[in-house]
């Protein structure tokens, strides 16, 4: 059955590691009335966990998308993994939701993903809510936890239900939006009960801070809300309504996912509440090559954007696609504006973890999927016509983790790059690249646990050995003085010779400029129809510099002088000549090595902040500044690459797995002393397998 706009609501289930997704996720199934019972992670057979890696790890590894109707409205569900090593899943759900609910840990409080995530969404201007959970767990705190909220993120929570009891005495929840008390029922759906009368008070409480959210929404809200210090029902759900969509609230949700407990509250007010679709707006290039924005609009011609790529062994290659205007019908056609290219539309679905159910259509505001597409794939707008229009890629972050790997047999090295294309189709954080400089295949992640899981399934799946170690680091050569060199290139073989003499004068240029050549020939001592030449020589001789035979960086070169031979002298020659005198002027100018440093940010919790510093320090890393909210750090540093080859690994050692990073190249800096001399030697011995190869 397919749901207008006005009756979808999309919501992202995101935060830290073991508080509570998964199993929330379930629950909303079950008490929808989708699955007949809630499954535990220990069972292996939730309905979001599915693939065999994350039963047996008991962790999301990949975004799961599950829907129920309440009142006729759709609730599409996302399930997001907690660790950061799967953060683009994340990301991909949160493009696609209007609303991210982030679970936090009724005893822990706001950990250090629930910061990175808040982050991401202040960076969208995303309405979001919290929902505390566990709260069945001793040394739970809702009251706690919300102050802990409010401390990191400088926002005022609103309940919209409060906990009856903690711990041990965990009873259920008081929905204060819907004035209605709900018992916990275990292994069934909650039950309506009165509402103690020891908590009204709390409750009345509670509503006038629900009351006053309302009022924000609007400005006769806000003029009647202050006239007559209070609001009917319908104009508080009307204020709700339009604040949230608007982000001027944060709406707070007390239970036990495990124990179903909290869950009727949370449909009731994502259906009645959360924003519709039309209220929200995605993010298109126009013509011009501009970002602009795009309201969900049904009435508008159909496009949409492929969000994610998956493969599944029975139904082959799936493209879930977010509807963001017009309607979407199976056994049509459209455009993939990316690829310039006609898509047969066959045979449409939703899903329910990974069971397919077929609808006919997907109106805006949708998330639906494609089986078998021929050209689609993640990022990639389809669209009714080819407007020129395209919707802006994932805001992925960049990879922190890179390994060289190769297939332990050689007659696997073609196959085993196959599947790395696939993983990195399904996982745009994964990338995969041969590094012609160092001879290596080279694949890049957001973590140790990410890289190796990939590897894991390609080896049991694929019967695939494959090796892996640190890659080498891609290191350049400069100068840092004026020289020049005179090199004449003669050669005589019978007939015509070669021949071919030219001075160069080389200097250094500011780090960064890379090459610049400068003809500074008179009076013809070379003719113009050789000067190509001598530039094809230089930029030869360039490619491989006279220290340990890496890439010569930021020199300009110029050609001052030269001769001729009218019968021997070729552009060949003159080529020939070029490069040898670059090689004998690199000599005299003072060569040094230069190493690739890096932009480090990292976070972690403030006990681990001494650490982190002490570690920077000892891998050569220069602190640019820090700063702390809320008991989590912010480390901002510059590191050089060689340093941090392993550092998720050395990060989660120190931090105990709590904190994480990001990084990105900065500059070239140079080298010299044991540093240099370890590189060089490392550089001769690779040269020389090289040639034994």
């Amino acid at each position: 059955m397919s749901h207008s706009t006005d009756n979808i609501r999309n919501i992202a289930i995101a935060g830290h590691g073991q508080t509570g997704k998964t199993t929330l996720f379930e629950h909303l199934l079950f008490t929808g009335g989708v699955i007949q019972r809630a499954e535990t992670l220990e069972s292996g057979k939730t309905t979001s966990d599915s693939t065999q890696e994350e039963i047996e790890r008991k962790i999301s590894i990949h975004a799961a998308m599950g829907h129920v109707e309440r009142n006729g409205v759709k609730v599409n569900i996302f399930d997001t993994p907690g660790s950061s090593d799967f953060t683009g899943d994340v990301i991909l759900c949160f493009r696609a939701a209007e609303l991210a609910l982030l679970t936090v840990d009724g005893k822990s409080g706001v950990q250090i993903e629930t910061v990175k995530l808040w982050r991401n969404l202040d960076g969208r201007g995303k309405p979001r809510g919290v929902f505390i959970t566990k709260l069945d767990n001793d040394q739970t705190d809702f009251t706690r936890t919300l102050a802990d909220i409010k401390e990191k993120f400088k926002v005022e929570p609103v309940a919209i239900t409060l906990p009856m009891g903690s711990g041990g005495g965990f009873k259920g929840v008081i929905d204060v939006l819907h004035e209605k008390a709900y018992l916990a029922q275990n292994d069934a759906v909650e039950k309506e009960s009165p509402i103690p009368d020891e908590l009204k008070n709390a409750v009345a409480s509670a509503r006038e801070k629900l009351i006053e959210a309302a009022a924000e929404g609007d400005d006769s809200l806000m003029e009647k809300y202050i006239e007559n210090g209070s609001l009917s029902p319908e104009e508080m759900k009307t204020g709700l309504v339009k604040a949230l969509a608007e982000n001027k609230y944060v709406p707070a949700f007390a239970g036990s996912p495990l124990k179903n407990s909290g869950i009727i509250p949370l449909i009731d007010f994502i259906t009645d509440v959360a924003p519709n679709p039309k209220s929200a707006k995605d993010m298109m290039i126009d013509s011009e090559g501009k970002e602009t924005q795009i309201p969900i609009d049904p009435d508008k011609p159909v496009s949409a954007l492929v969000i994610r790529t998956t493969y599944d062994q029975f139904s082959g290659k799936l493209s879930w696609l977010k509807v963001v205007t017009g309607k979407l019908a199976a056994d049509s056609e459209a455009i993939n504006v990316s690829e310039n290219k006609k898509e047969r539309i066959g045979k449409l679905y939703t899903c329910q973890g990974k069971k397919l159910e077929e609808v006919k259509e997907l109106f805006a505001g949708d998330v639906g999927i494609i089986t078998k597409s021929a050209t689609l794939k993640t990022n990639d707008t389809l669209a009714a016509a080819d407007s020129g229009l395209t919707f802006v890629p994932l805001r992925l972050p960049e990879p922190v983790h890179s390994v060289a790997v190769n297939a332990v047999a050689k007659k696997d090295d073609d196959k085993l790059g196959e599947f790395l294309v696939r993983a990195a189709e399904e996982d745009k954080t994964f990338r995969y690249h041969f590094n012609g400089e160092t001879k290596e295949t080279v694949i890049s992640g957001m973590g140790e646990l990410q890289i190796n899981i990939i590897l894991d399934k390609i080896k049991t799946n694929q019967k695939i050995e494959i090796e892996t170690h640190v890659p080498k680091v891609a290191y350049r050569e400069t100068i840092t003085k004026k020289a020049n060199a005179e090199y004449t290139h003669k050669k005589q073989t019978g007939g015509h010779g070669q021949y071919g003499k030219v001075l160069l004068e080389i200097s250094p240029l500011a780090r960064g400029e890379n090459y610049q050549f400068v003809n500074a020939i008179f009076g013809g001592a070379i003719p113009k129809n050789y000067i190509p030449g001598v530039e094809k020589g230089v930029v030869e001789g360039m490619a491989h510099g006279t220290m340990a035979q890496y890439p010569v960086v930021d020199v300009e070169v110029k050609i001052v002088d030269g001769k001729y031979h009218p019968v021997d002298s070729s552009e060949l020659s003159f080529k020939l000549a070029a490069r040898n005198a670059f090689r004998d002027a690199m000599k005299q100018a003072n060569p040094t090595l230069l190493e690739p440093i890096m932009t480090l940010t990292v976070f972690v919790e403030e006990k681990y902040l001494g650490d982190v510093m002490s570690d920077l320090s000892s891998k050569r890393g220069k602190i640019l500044g820090q700063d702390s909210a809320g008991g989590i750090a912010e480390i901002r540093a510059e590191v050089p690459q060689a340093e941090l080859l392993r550092y998720s690994i050395d990060l989660r050692s120190i931090t105990s797995g709590t904190g994480s990073f990001i990084v990105a190249f900065s500059h070239y800096a140079p080298i010299s002393g044991r540093i240099a001399d370890d590189v060089i030697k490392a550089r001769a011995e690779f040269k020389v397998q090289e040639a034994d190869e």
